[in-house]
């Protein structure tokens, strides 16, 4: 079972490496980035952009360009849709956010001629987290593409972070349902759908996972809370998975960790489309961004 992000970039250098292609990637943390994971050996990169801009970059980070291909295009909006079209053509097998925007980024994904979402598939945003006080990487959704997940995409939800935690080793992973209780209340819609879903998990619905909920956040993390509380559960204390029931639990839950909790690291991607797409803030470290293209190349296929 991997249990840091230094095992998966170990996982990786024995495999064949994967090809990632970069949606106007014109910012040096994105770049940077790039040019770490072909160091490390995991992928090789592709550069949709401003060819004038990311020479720029490379000048000022002293960064070789001729490691990267580079795709000219001076358009930001052109330039994600060709990066689409890579993955589509079969020259990328992982699709990475540069310095546009996610709304932008997304359209270009879900486009109907020229997109990557398969008929009827649901897109949901993964995260893999590590943070010093808990024993195992945590894996999460969904932070950022579903704002109110329904039944069903919580069901998607769950079977996304799943085959995540399966990537990362982890045979049969435990799965929390997050609510903020526990106890099962009617009138919380939040209960009602996790309750839902352990039921079809136990009968066979969802395979290959321990699923419970719902769950508060402190006795799905903490042995500790489940002992107090005499809470008898497969799960609770020893989550691999956390499905919240909405994008702000979700959100906030992410940026209190990236925010206040030093050495927590973590990695996202949008999972249900064609490839993997990288999908972390513009805002986000080069750090993250390289777990986050390492994560792709993990899931991809």
């Amino acid at each position: 079972m991997i249990t840091t992000f230094e095992q998966i970039f170990d996982k990786l250098r024995s495999r064949p490496k994967k090809r990632l292609v970069a949606a106007w990637a014109v910012d040096d943390h994105t770049i940077n980035a790039a040019r770490l994971a072909i160091e490390a050996g995991i992928v090789d990169a592709t550069l949709v952009g401003d060819e004038k801009m990311i020479r720029q970059v490379c000048a000022h980070e002293s960064i070789d360009p001729s490691i990267f291909r580079i795709v000219p295009i001076e358009d930001e909006v052109k330039a994600v849709a060709m990066a689409v079209d890579l993955i589509n053509e079969g020259e990328g097998d992982i699709l990475m956010k540069g310095l546009c925007s996610t709304d932008k980024y997304m359209r270009a994904i879900l486009n109907k001629e020229r997109g990557l979402l398969p008929p009827k598939a649901v897109l949901s945003h993964v995260t893999v987290m590590s943070n010093p006080q808990y024993h195992k990487l945590l894996v999460l959704g969904d932070i950022a593409v579903i704002p109110a997940p329904d039944l069903n995409q919580k069901i998607a939800i769950t079977n996304y972070v799943v085959k995540t935690a399966q990537a990362l080793g982890i045979a049969k992973p435990k799965v929390a349902l997050v609510a903020a209780t526990e106890q099962m209340m009617p009138g919380m819609p939040a209960c009602v759908d996790a309750a839902i879903i352990s039921k079809m998990a136990e009968r066979g619905q969802i395979s290959g996972c321990l699923v419970d909920g719902p769950l508060a956040l402190d006795v799905a993390l903490s042995a500790e809370a489940v002992a107090v509380k005499k809470l008898v559960s497969s799960v609770a204390g020893d989550a691999d998975c956390l499905v919240f029931p909405n994008i702000e639990s979700a959100n906030v839950f992410y940026k209190v960790n990236t925010q206040l909790c030093t050495g927590a690291k973590q990695a996202a991607i949008v999972a249900g489309a064609k490839a993997p797409c990288v999908l972390s803030s513009r805002a986000d470290s080069i750090d993250t961004k390289l777990n986050s293209i390492a994560l792709a190349a993990l899931t991809a296929k």
